[in-house]
């Protein structure tokens, strides 16, 4: 991710912890916490424009006023405080990919908010000289096959690190770096699907999406639209208050059980899909992150298909 959108994504988070408050103060008490991630969220937004400012805000309130509609609880007036937190970069890397946390701990009750603001991309891993992705994404280390198809690539990138290339240089990266990376990725995957009896499909969307129900908030500034998603995998999601029921039910989805196939997307050297059962479908589009040639590459996941009980609601800005 570019500096510039690293600030904006930032800024955006901001955003939400503003209008949360705003909206939210008025029915009861709200907390927010002022941690380390707070401030430098703070400061993306304070670099921002006042017209970026509106925008963000505009795009947050909208994403707001579905969630309230979708989630009772956070209106439900109580004695005890709503609190609001903006987690650490650490929490991703630990398997949560919720960027806020709102809380009542008196009921034992939160929810989460991961927020994305103009792409639709779910996490950003690599594949490495000695990066074991199998171990890190699903619990099984790769094998000897593995290391022993990827080898050769990452000497090549190797030595052309060494005499300080630009990937722009190099004569046929797609040939000679991305379609056999690849077809490595997608033969491990095979492998540890079939010695695992298909239980690496639930492993990598968990791995992907985190172990945590949450909403996925996209704000998309050209389309002056927020989409909203709730991923309700565990049964956390859209609960009743006291007194109102959620405006629209989110039923619980299924995660995938095994994998039906794998391929490169038609006339493309640099992405690889995924087809899982219970409608799961997920992209891998493999990249250099850097002008300079590295012995890692990038992948850009997005899951692009979904259970059908996962429903997308498009939020149009006023």
């Amino acid at each position: 991710m570019s500096n510039l959108s690293n600030r904006n994504g930032r800024a955006y988070e901001y955003a939400y912890l503003l209008l949360l408050e705003e909206n939210l103060a008025p029915f009861r008490n709200v907390v927010v916490e002022k941690n380390s991630s707070y401030f430098a969220s703070k400061s993306a937004w304070d670099a921002l424009s006042n017209k970026e400012h509106e925008t963000y805000k505009v795009s947050a309130s909208a994403g707001i006023t579905a969630l309230t509609d979708l989630e009772p609880l956070i209106l439900e007036d109580d004695s005890s405080p709503l609190e609001i937190k903006l987690q650490s970069d650490d929490a991703g890397k630990q398997g949560d990919v919720r960027d806020i946390v709102i809380v009542r701990k008196n009921i034992h009750w939160e929810i989460g908010l991961s927020l994305k603001h103009n792409h639709f991309a779910v996490k950003h891993s690599r594949l490495s000289k000695d990066l074991d992705f199998g171990e890190k994404w699903f619990g099984i280390k790769c094998s000897g096959k593995y290391w022993s198809e990827v080898a050769p690539v990452f000497e090549y990138l190797s030595k052309m690190k060494d005499k300080n290339a630009t990937w722009s240089e190099l004569p046929a990266k797609e040939h000679d770096v991305y379609v056999p990376l690849l077809n490595a990725f997608l033969n491990e995957i095979k492998r540890s699907h079939d010695a695992s009896d298909g239980k690496i499909a639930r492993k990598m969307v968990e791995y992907l999406l985190g172990k945590f129900d949450f909403y996925k908030i996209i704000g998309l500034d050209n389309k002056r639209t927020t989409q909203v998603q709730p991923y309700n995998l565990q049964g956390t999601l859209n609960k009743s208050s006291k007194k109102q029921e959620p405006l629209l039910v989110i039923p619980v989805s299924e995660l995938p059980t095994k994998i039906v196939g794998t391929e490169f997307k038609p006339s493309s050297s640099n992405t690889v899909m995924v087809y899982m059962d219970n409608g799961w479908q997920l992209s891998f589009r493999i990249h250099n992150a850097s002008t300079k040639v590295e012995t890692s590459l990038k992948f850009d996941v997005q899951i692009i298909g979904m259970p059908t009980t996962i429903v997308c609601i498009d939020c149009k800005w006023e």
